[in-house]
C-alpha cells in the first residue's frame, strides 16, 4: 500500500510543511504589496508593447491581483486534489491536479501578460506560452490527458477511478505540487 502525506512531518524543517503553511497563511491573511501605488494610474495599467509570434501580448504591467486570486484557486484545488486521493478518488484527485496546472500557469500568464493565455487543453504548450522552463513543460504535459473531456471520450465515468491507481495518483499531484511551487515562485514574488 503506497505511503501517503498526512501534512503531519515529525522534522518541522520539511519543505512541504512550510509550504504548506505558508500557503494557508498568505490565503488567510492575505497578501500585502508594499511597492503597490496609493492612487490608481490615470491610464490603462495594462498597455500594448509587443505582440510574439505565437499571439501573446507582452505587457507593460500585469494583472497582480487576478493572478494571485487565481494563484489562491490553484492553492485550494491542490489541497482538494490530496482529500480526493485519500478517498480513493484517483480520477477526480488527477482531474485537480490538471486544473491545479492550468491555474497556475495561467495566474503566470496573468501576471506577465495581463491576460489568460487562449490554448488547447495541452497544458504543455500552455506551459511554453507562459515562460515555463522545460521541465515544468514536461510536468504540465504529464498531467494533460485528465481534462475531463478529453479522458472521458475513451473511459466511461463509471470506469474512470479504477483506470488510474493510488500510486499513479500519487505521481500526478507531486507533478501539480512541481508547477505550483514554480508559479509560487514568480507570481508571489514579482
Amino acid at each position: 500500500m503506497p505511503q501517503m502525506h498526512t501534512g503531519n512531518s515529525a522534522d518541522p524543517g520539511n519543505s512541504d510543511d512550510s509550504n504548506v503553511d505558508d500557503l494557508e497563511r498568505l490565503l488567510v491573511e492575505g497578501v500585502t504589496l508594499s511597492q503597490a501605488p496609493a492612487d490608481p494610474p490615470a491610464s490603462p495599467p495594462l498597455q500594448r508593447e509587443d505582440e510574439g509570434e505565437d499571439g501573446d501580448v507582452e505587457t507593460r504591467g500585469g494583472d497582480v491581483q487576478g493572478a494571485i486570486g487565481l494563484f489562491a484557486e490553484a492553492a485550494q484545488d491542490m489541497a482538494t486534489a490530496g482529500v480526493e486521493l485519500g478517498l480513493g478518488r484517483h480520477f477526480a484527485c488527477v482531474d485537480y491536479c490538471n486544473q491545479v496546472a492550468e491555474k497556475a500557469a495561467q495566474a503566470v500568464s496573468l501576471l506577465r501578460f495581463g491576460r489568460m493565455s487562449t490554448y488547447d487543453h495541452d497544458l504543455g504548450k500552455l506551459g511554453a506560452l507562459v515562460g515555463a522552463p522545460r521541465e515544468i513543460q514536461d510536468e504540465m504535459a504529464i498531467l494533460t490527458p485528465f481534462h475531463p473531456e478529453s479522458f472521458y471520450a475513451d473511459t466511461p465515468p463509471e470506469e474512470a477511478d479504477g483506470v488510474i491507481n493510488a500510486e499513479q495518483a500519487s505521481g500526478y499531484l507531486q507533478s501539480a505540487r512541481h508547477v505550483l511551487r514554480w508559479a509560487r515562485n514568480i507570481v508571489l514574488n514579482p
